[in-house]
């Protein structure tokens, strides 16, 4: 049986890299944004605006992704900063999809910038992995306008370590044979699913390379770490069966996230916010049909310290003010009341297509106000499809109609609604 060959492709800096496409050929713009220090970030009056994607010379300057917009600007007063414009990212994440379906028609999204592209028995159309990595490379700058990293493999996990290597616009391979020379040598940081806190332990037990984790007794990894400590030292070897899947697979769970623009130092505050989320989540399950058991939590202080806390409900629901009661309560529960908070978010997990209810005394909810409370917001959601989502608020938010709908995600990216952008750029 012939050897998988499978490619992860990456777009390099991809928001900033399509704002400067877009620029140039398509507005007729002089300078490249690519070619100056620029980042594409919020508003620069507000407190919640981090780097969504850097330039490489502002990236010399030592700019990162996710750092607060005030922190690069001390660095380099003279940083062009542009607004995400998320209905051009989508309209090119389209583009960049359908250009790699043009190559193989087994391709896996795994983001809005990445895929997985399942060159398996393609090589009569296209030639051997690095040559048609490099004719797939130059044919998305070529005709989108942007660069790429591709990394090949025959699994996913390989294909993926390996497009994280030097960049941009490059091409790299990671073969099994290839481990003990690229692979192992890296800080054990750089392994897919390990973060901080699994690397902190690793450190502790001795462990510091990738390969060091790969040499490592399974046995005693489980026991410190559990099934994490096993999954990744599979992948420390090497080890990956995934297939490249085309279709998106279903939900798992419904969550949002705000940062908001001042600390949150009151539960009233806190409350506001986390209604906001639950009116997102719940009309996002209700349009999928969908209805959760288990609400979570999870906060992050002005001190970027986090915590999290969950319950499980007496039945499944997808009830705006049902979420949002579970959310208070885990709130107060979780929250010490004095610490400041920047970020709150909240997820519904366990999921089911049907609802179902335990009615009790207890509770306070017969079955007639569930179906009430269901037919309400199923009404409110309806009229926000026709009309938008600021034909209906709660009275809650009369003073501050903007936090009614919060969340991570752009408006755009909750409602659909698009401004004209042209085909292609």
């Amino acid at each position: 049986m012939a050897q998988r060959v499978i490619f992860h492709v990456d777009a390099n800096s991809a928001f900033l890299s399509w704002s400067a496409a877009y620029r140039v050929k398509v507005l007729g713009e002089d300078v490249d944004l690519r070619d100056v220090p620029s980042v594409v970030a919020g508003d620069k009056e507000s407190r919640r605006s981090i780097i969504l994607a850097k330039s490489p010379p502002a990236k010399k300057y030592g700019i990162h992704t996710g750092e607060p917009l005030f922190q690069a600007l001390e660095k380099c007063p003279d940083l062009k900063v542009i607004p995400p414009d998320y209905e051009l990212y989508v309209q090119a994440s389209r583009q960049f999809m359908a250009m790699l379906r043009e190559f193989s028609p087994v391709v896996e999204q795994y983001s809005i910038d990445e895929a997985w592209v399942d060159m398996t028995g393609t090589q009569r159309l296209w030639g051997a992995p690095r040559l048609a990595a490099e004719q797939m490379r130059r044919r998305i700058y070529e005709e989108l306008g942007f660069t790429v990293n591709v990394g090949i493999s025959s699994n996913k996990l390989l294909a993926k370590m390996a497009g994280d290597f030097e960049k941009p616009n490059k091409v790299h391979t990671l073969y099994p044979e290839e481990l003990e020379a690229k692979f192992w040598p890296l800080p054990v940081r750089e392994l897919f699913l390990v973060g901080g806190a699994t690397q902190r332990k690793l450190n502790r037990m001795g462990i510091y390379t990738i390969g060091d984790l790969a040499q490592a007794d399974e046995k005693v990894l489980k026991k410190r770490l559990g099934k994490h400590g096993e999954t990744i030292w599979h992948f420390a070897n090497g080890r990956n069966a995934d297939a490249v899947i085309p279709e998106p697979t279903e939900n798992k769970g419904y969550g949002n996230s705000t940062t908001t623009a001042w600390d949150v130092v009151t539960e009233e505050e806190a409350q506001k916010v986390f209604l906001g989320l639950c009116e997102t989540v719940g009309m996002r399950l209700r349009r999928d049909g969908k209805c959760g058991s288990c609400v979570s939590i999870r906060l992050r202080t002005s001190d970027f310290q986090q915590a999290s806390h969950q319950m499980i409900l007496s039945g499944a629901t997808n009830i705006t003010t049902q979420l949002f009661d579970a959310a208070c309560k885990l709130f107060r529960e979780l929250w010490d009341g004095v610490t400041p908070l920047r970020q709150l978010g909240v997820q519904v997990t366990r999921l089911s297509s049907e609802p179902y209810q335990q009615f009790d005394f207890l509770s306070g909810l017969s079955p007639q106000q569930y179906e009430r409370k269901l037919r309400l917001d199923e009404a409110v959601d309806a009229l926000r499809d026709k009309f938008g989502e600021d034909i209906i608020r709660r009275g809650r938010f009369a003073q501050n109609p903007e936090e009614h709908m919060a969340g991570g995600l752009s408006r755009f990216r909750r409602t659909g609604v698009t401004k004209p952008v042209p085909k292609e750029f």
